[in-house]
């Protein structure tokens, strides 16, 4: 064990909200937009995918609150572009 890993203080976690369940898989892990405290922290909206249990979870991404608006405004309109090309093309195809 390297003297980094000897160091590492535990990491605790809140799940403060469920926001969204985005999928479940075969082995029962669920990809969750939440919002959770790291260590105590102020919470921020967290993607990841977590065991049956909420004891084990994945690598994932935490985002603020602001980070979080940008991001799904920057979905929303990739979306919205995207329905709009569909559209467009299926009326030319008429």
């Amino acid at each position: 064990m390297t003297e980094r890993e000897n160091n590492r203080e535990e990491i605790t976690f809140e799940i403060k909200e469920h926001i969204a369940l985005l999928n479940t898989s075969e082995t029962g892990w669920t990809r969750e937009v939440n919002l959770v405290s790291w260590n105590g922290t102020k919470p921020k909206v967290d993607v990841r995918e977590w065991d049956p249990d909420h004891k084990r979870m994945s690598r994932g991404i935490t985002l603020t609150e602001a980070e979080a608006e940008k991001f799904a405004r920057a979905i929303g309109q990739r979306m919205l572009e995207k329905q709009k090309a569909a559209q467009a093309k299926e009326s030319h195809e008429r």
